[in-house]
């Protein structure tokens, strides 16, 4: 299949996405890291405390997993995913 040659927007858009994809997953750690902080003293016995850290600690692996293997994907396909955007919004423009 031939490779189209691609829009100067496409970039503009994908850096875009990448930039507020890692400042969410930079907020969702310090999220998480100042309630465990606020919690952990009323949690109860080390048990709960661990516990809530173990749960914690997976939740945000999986999601920067998660936002990762989509920035990946991203920008393996960047040119048909943000063409066809494109494409839209110039239509759109168009009327």
């Amino acid at each position: 299949m031939q490779k189209m040659i691609s829009d100067p927007r496409v970039s503009k858009m994908f850096s875009g996405d990448r930039l507020w994809s890692l400042t969410a997953i930079a907020v969702l750690w310090l999220l998480y890291a100042f309630v465990f902080y606020e919690v952990k003293d009323d949690a109860g016995p080390p048990g709960v405390v661990w516990s809530l850290l173990i749960a914690g600690g997976l939740v945000i692996l999986f999601n920067t997993a998660a936002i990762f293997a989509m920035l990946f994907h991203l920008s393996e396909e960047r040119d048909e995913i943000y063409g066809l955007d494109l494409h839209y919004l110039d239509l759109k423009k168009q009327k």
